[in-house]
């Protein structure tokens, strides 16, 4: 749109912007991420049956892919726990619009998750001339790597996290005469907020980045309380996967430990390019 195309032009040279033109601009970004997200939302929604099939429901089945090799694990080591051949619940929907709430529901977060780059594209172009050449260049790569990472968030969290603990729900009986009998929304609220929060935990070395460019972390810090932390994601593993086998704790616990190492390999790369900076100020 003209508009949008003369203000980013604006700054991208520079030129002064008022406060107005500010937001007329980051209302346009707005609009143009909505869209995405409008638009993928209906194509899901278009296609919300297959979608349940194939995907949605696919970890409440035995032989979902994460099952299948978690049995193939268990064959290997000996951990007979592992292996999920039974998942003992029901789906149901109790309420007159429950399926039509939630095919509504599920089309909105298939759309966040499939318009998430473009959206954080848009962000990224509002946010960038505000920034500082040297901080640019540091920055390059932003819109891959948040992509990137939220991304195998989700995937961990569809494929290791929520598996796991659908199974110790639906397999967990304080009296075997109890049924468990879930509702739909429960089932797909628990999918949702276990992989979209995976999503975002996976943005710790952006977040390690940033707070190593504005001076609030370095890896010194992060290197003391290493021990600290790999108690907490034992702790977190412990809780998302209640299950006694070993293995299974590992399997969460390894991804997250990795991406603290990470983080601190990340925090000491911006401690080193600031220092360069403050040693060459014209870079």
């Amino acid at each position: 749109m003209p508009l949008d195309q003369s203000t980013d032009e604006n700054a991208e040279e520079g030129a002064e912007m008022t406060f107005l033109s500010h937001l007329e601009e980051l209302r346009w970004h707005i609009i143009r991420a909505v869209g995405a997200i409008l638009t993928f939302t209906i194509v899901a929604f278009a296609f919300i049956e297959k979608i349940y099939d194939v995907v949605i429901l696919a970890p409440s089945r035995s032989s979902f892919w994460t099952y299948r090799m978690l049995c193939k694990i268990a064959a290997f080591t000996g951990a007979d726990g592992l292996c999920i051949q039974n998942l003992d619940f029901e789906l149901q929907s109790r309420e007159m619009s429950g399926q039509f709430s939630m095919a509504m529901l599920s089309a909105v977060i298939i759309g966040l998750l499939f318009a998430f780059p473009y959206a954080f594209w848009e962000v990224w172009r509002f946010i960038k001339p505000g920034l500082k050449s040297s901080e640019r260049k540091a920055a390059r790569g932003a819109v891959f790597y948040v992509t990137f990472l939220f991304f195998s968030g989700v995937l961990f969290g569809y494929y290791i996290v929520s598996p796991l603990a659908i199974n110790f729900l639906a397999n967990f009986k304080l009296d075997p005469t109890i049924k468990n009998q879930f509702d739909v929304t429960s089932y797909v609220s628990l999918i949702s907020l276990l992989t979209l929060a995976c999503g975002v935990t996976f943005q710790l070395p952006v977040v390690a980045f940033v707070l190593s460019k504005v001076g609030f972390l370095n890896p010194r810090f992060m290197r003391q309380y290493r021990r600290h932390a790999f108690v907490v994601i034992l702790i977190v593993a412990a809780i998302i996967t209640p299950s006694p086998d070993v293995l299974s704790q590992v399997l969460v616990a390894t991804p997250l430990t990795l991406l603290y190492e990470i983080s601190i390999w990340v925090s000491g790369w911006v401690e080193r390019q600031n220092k360069l900076e403050q040693q060459n100020p014209t870079l």
